[in-house]
């Protein structure tokens, strides 16, 4: 069992990255790989050639099951839902959470995954982020390979048609993004503008408890009218990396208030999605930031 143990240790990262794609739920994620491990304690794997191959559709059905089961409960409210973002200090992502990460899944896309039906999702992550082939996709959904192809398709199409596609500079995100708080902070309306597409649009999730708890604000003049709503907590606001990307933690009193994802595309910040849920935000660890 030690050694079955060990074997699996070393696929565990690569496990919580699929099932971080999957559910945009860390906590949930951890449950899907502990599942795993229970599944694989209790097998029979004599017969199995590709152990890493084998646990990897194990949590993608059991993610597939908790998806299902989430759409059924209706747990999720209509409309947007704000998946657990992965927030790393600025000068670089921690090593645990790059692994989280595939390439280019910024808060954005983890929003829009969240509104694709349960099987679009797992036909899509685990053949466009982790090169699974579609024969190895199709017996999870019980459908033909060429099935468990049209569905990626149609999730891609959906991606590309919600998802902006950013832009991968670091040093031009944290320009931007810095002059965005330093506006916040100055309460510069026209400055705010300056940095952000005239199309742009802000999803702020407040939880559950919270009146409005799901707020879409679309446009540069309303989104940075609500930026100056809440300059007052400007000032223990800092750069992190949200995703991957560069975005802010407010944290008063060490106390977190909210992490901001954004998305800069054609060098304006297209995208802002705030995570403001009390209870979700004390789940996240956020110490590293102190390191």
């Amino acid at each position: 069992m030690e050694w079955l143990a060990e074997r699996f240790e070393s696929h565990r990262a690569h496990l919580r990255a699929v099932a971080y794609q999957m559910l945009g739920s860390l906590t949930e994620a951890d449950d899907a790989v502990q599942e795993a491990w229970l599944r694989l304690s209790r097998a029979d794997t004599s017969g199995v050639n590709n152990l890493g191959s084998w646990l990897t559709t194990v949590v993608a059905r059991v993610c597939l099951d908790m998806l299902r089961s989430r759409k059924t409960r209706r747990e999720e409210p209509l409309g947007v839902h704000m998946p657990d973002p992965i927030v790393s200090r600025a000068d670089g992502t921690d090593p645990e959470h790059q692994a989280l990460l595939a390439d280019s899944v910024g808060l954005a896309l983890m929003v829009v995954l969240d509104t694709l039906e349960p099987a679009e999702r797992l036909a899509f992550v685990l053949h466009d982020m982790f090169d699974l082939p579609f024969n190895k996709i199709a017996p999870l959904l019980g459908r033909s390979a060429n099935a468990a192809r049209l569905l990626a398709s149609r999730a891609r199409r959906r991606v590309r048609g919600a998802a902006p596609v950013p832009d991968a500079d670091l040093t031009l995100q944290q320009k931007l993004v810095g002059a965005f708080l330093a506006a916040s902070r100055s309460g510069d309306f026209d400055a705010l503008v300056a940095v952000l597409d005239p199309g742009v649009v802000l999803h702020a999730d407040s939880g559950a408890l919270r009146p409005g708890r799901l707020a879409v604000v679309r446009g540069a003049a309303a989104v940075a009218g609500q930026a100056l709503s809440f300059t007052r907590f400007a000032p223990h606001t800092k750069l992190a990396l949200v995703n991957g990307a560069v975005g802010l933690v407010t944290a008063p009193g060490g106390n977190p208030l909210s992490v901001m994802g954004f998305t800069i595309s054609h060098g304006k910040i297209v995208e802002i999605d705030i995570l403001a849920d009390p209870e979700r935000l004390r789940r996240l660890d956020l110490a590293v930031l102190d390191n």
